[in-house]
């Protein structure tokens, strides 16, 4: 007889010091963003423009993440001396693909994702099972961004994608980095968060 595993009731993951977080509901997106944008520039009064610049790309992200199944957004605000470390995770809800609709497992995910800079493998996590996709920028870009294009720094990303036992539901961890000069020392400490994702039971759930 085999025996349906009950969903967790949340999870829970260990993030070095200096990653915030930033709420993406909307009753609460922006007294968090503020509260970003006041850490950022505590003690600097005169330059307004650039933190609304940044309260406004900030709440734009919290937005566009929460509307695509964000649950939720951190941001590392570590520090090498005067220079801030960035790099995010978002971790997101994903409904499990419909029957013939697409891959239906991880292992079939996986075998379809390689090359073209990205590298896809299954790794075991204390949560169970994970498709991790490491995603490198190409080695020769594509031609350069127009004018009327946003440029964006080429970044380093890593996804690892789990099941959620007993549910319908899988969960996505995607982290990412423009420091692709220490990539490798950046995937080391995305791996170690990931490795720390255990499932809570009952009231045994995180803030």
């Amino acid at each position: 007889m085999t025996t349906t595993p009950t969903p967790p009731a949340d999870y829970q993951l260990m993030l070095p010091d200096g990653w915030f977080r930033v709420a993406l509901e909307p009753e609460r997106r922006e007294r968090s963003v503020d509260a970003l944008v006041k850490r950022q520039f505590s003690g600097t009064d005169d330059v307004p423009h650039l933190r609304q610049l940044l309260r406004e790309e900030m709440l734009e992200r919290a937005t566009d993440a929460y509307d695509a199944g964000g649950i939720e957004l951190y941001l590392s605000l570590q520090r090498a001396g005067a220079l801030t470390i960035p790099a995010s995770l978002l971790i997101t809800l994903l409904p499990l693909p419909k029957p013939g609709s697409a891959p239906s497992s991880l292992g079939e995910l996986a075998a379809g994702l390689g090359g073209d800079g990205r590298t896809a493998s299954l790794v075991e996590l204390a949560a169970g099972t994970a498709l991790r996709l490491r995603r490198d920028p190409e080695a020769t870009p594509a031609a350069p961004p127009t004018a009327e294009e946003n440029y964006a720094l080429p970044s380093v990303t890593v996804d690892y994608q789990l099941i959620i036992p007993g549910s319908d539901m899988h969960l996505l961890l995607t982290f990412s980095t423009p420091l692709v000069q220490i990539a490798d020392a950046m995937v080391e400490l995305f791996d170690a968060v990931a490795g720390s994702l255990t499932w809570l039971d009952g009231d045994a759930t995180h803030e």
